[in-house]
């Protein structure tokens, strides 16, 4: 890492790991989802909002600091880039929960819960890159197994369309469940972008 002579504002790394760990806990009100008959999804979707709106003042923050800030950690667009990548994995999570409750899904289709285990594991390992981003040391296995988890939600995803298009659902119910696949395929890609980001942010460290 190139050796600097001023000093860094050093609360960015805390927000991050924040974010990240808010995240955790929405991967896990996904996982929730899955074994929860249709009466408890409501209060599951509300625990779910809370944790988005929490995700929502944690990237207001980076964002505050961020333009009251003379000197940052790195550059300030990558800043906004990973704030802006990290909050967009909680408004998937949690809009792919609230669909389920608004559209009184009774059964999601098989392949789904394979969707969550991988946003799951993706969101462990996002927590635990984003404390190295005050070293960027031990960074690379992340972003390298990050980018795996997206190849293998896009395949996931394929196979759940094919599913959808099988014949087994009427028209009304593969539009509900194909968008809910959707949302979750868009958080695959998300964490994908955080992965790059910080990829990006440690080439340049470099």
């Amino acid at each position: 890492m190139r050796f600097r002579l001023t000093p860094r504002e050093t609360s960015f790394y805390d927000m991050f790991a924040a974010s990240a760990d808010n995240i955790v806990t929405g991967s896990k009100l996904l996982m929730e989802l899955l074994g929860a008959d249709a009466s408890a999804r409501a209060e599951i979707a509300e625990r779910m909002r809370a944790a988005e709106h929490a995700g929502d003042d944690a990237t207001h923050a980076i964002f505050h600091q961020l333009n009251s800030s003379f000197i940052t950690p790195f550059d300030r667009e990558d800043i906004y880039t990973l704030a802006s990548s990290l909050d967009d994995i909680m408004d998937f999570m949690e809009e792919a929960v609230d669909l389920v409750v608004l559209y009184n899904v009774e059964e999601l289709p098989k392949g789904v819960e394979q969707q969550i285990e991988v946003l799951a594991r993706a969101a462990d390992l996002t927590a635990e890159a984003m404390p190295h981003l005050r070293t960027l040391d031990n960074l690379t296995e992340y972003w390298i197994e990050v980018n795996r988890l997206e190849n293998q939600a896009d395949q996931i995803h394929r196979k759940l369309l094919a599913h959808l298009f099988n014949g087994k659902y009427d028209a009304i119910e593969v539009l509900k469940l194909k968008q809910i696949v959707d949302v979750l395929e868009e958080a695959a890609d998300a964490f994908e972008h955080v992965a790059n980001t910080v990829e990006t942010i440690a080439v340049k460290e470099s």
